[in-house]
């Protein structure tokens, strides 16, 4: 369920909809892809309303449903693209120059003759991404498009899906409680949470907000003794690399101290991930 929530998204935008379990964020996609009609208000897609104007309106979007497949499960991958080839009535040209360069990209040559059910769930999201984009739609809606996938396939995925955004101006909205997407991937971000959007703007400015510290990490030629002044923003030590947690505009006034306690050979400075500040955010009921 949702409440009142209003956003527009310029075209060519990558956007992160984020927010904990229940939150409202499937619920705003089915609303968004026409799945769904809301109670109330209006929702306009592309100067489309996607309840109205859903048989037009489809032709312009492409869907990818982490836990829901496009492809059928006991034919060849090819087979499914052919059937999308058909409901989107794509010419013959323009359909095998598209599944040529995404064949490529995605290095699915080996895949698009195997029955769906016999791929690896990485395999398959590589597939299901490719049969959203077939018919080269103005807006993407993916729903957890990572989940589940291994490290390789998740880097593969976001470079392609980067890709995409930059060089044909598609514009990408991303649901995912996978941080790491949102963060190489999104510049905005929408926050809801129990149906009302409580954050929307740049990702940098949620992290300077809510992230008051950043790690710093030196690397000492030996073991040193931390004095009592910095004894509270020692928060690690793993042999002679010693982890500091400074507040933002403490840091680069503490670091020449910090590393006139010895002899460094290395200093490095860690922004904090996503995850972290949305976790800060969790706890503190912060927005």
């Amino acid at each position: 369920m949702i409440n009142d929530i209003s956003f527009d998204i310029k075209e060519g935008a990558f956007v992160g909809y984020i927010g904990p379990n229940g939150a409202g964020k499937s619920t705003t996609i089915k609303l968004l892809t026409g799945i769904l009609h809301p109670s109330a208000g209006d929702i306009r897609v592309l100067d489309f309303n996607p309840q109205k104007d859903r048989y037009q309106y489809t032709y312009n979007i492409g869907v990818v449903f982490g836990q829901r497949s496009l492809l059928e499960y006991d034919i060849p991958v090819i087979d499914s693209f052919l059937l999308y080839r058909a409901i989107y009535e794509l010419p013959e040209k323009d359909f095998q120059q598209r599944l040529t360069e995404f064949t490529q990209l995605l290095e699915l040559d080996d895949l698009l003759h195997i029955p769906v059910r016999k791929l690896s769930l990485g395999q398959r999201m590589r597939c299901e991404i490719v049969a959203s984009l077939l018919h080269k739609p103005r807006v993407i809606f993916l729903d957890e498009p990572t989940i589940g996938l291994d490290a390789l396939s998740k880097h593969e995925i976001r470079n392609f899906l980067r890709r995409i955004n930059q060089q044909e101006k598609v514009t990408i909205i991303l649901t995912t409680h996978d941080m790491d997407d949102i963060e190489e991937l999104c510049e905005r971000i929408i926050f809801i949470n129990v149906g009302n959007i409580i954050y929307d703007g740049p990702l940098k400015t949620l992290k300077n907000n809510y992230a008051t510290h950043k790690d710093v990490e030196i690397v000492f030629d030996n073991p040193i003794t931390v004095p009592p002044p910095f004894e509270p923003l020692l928060k690690s030590v793993d042999h002679n690399i010693y982890t500091f947690s400074l507040e933002r505009r403490d840091t680069a006034r503490l670091i020449p101290h910090l590393l006139e306690l010895g002899n460094a050979k290395d200093v490095s400075i860690h922004e904090p991930r996503l995850e972290d500040v949305v976790k800060i955010i969790y706890s503190n009921n912060s927005l």
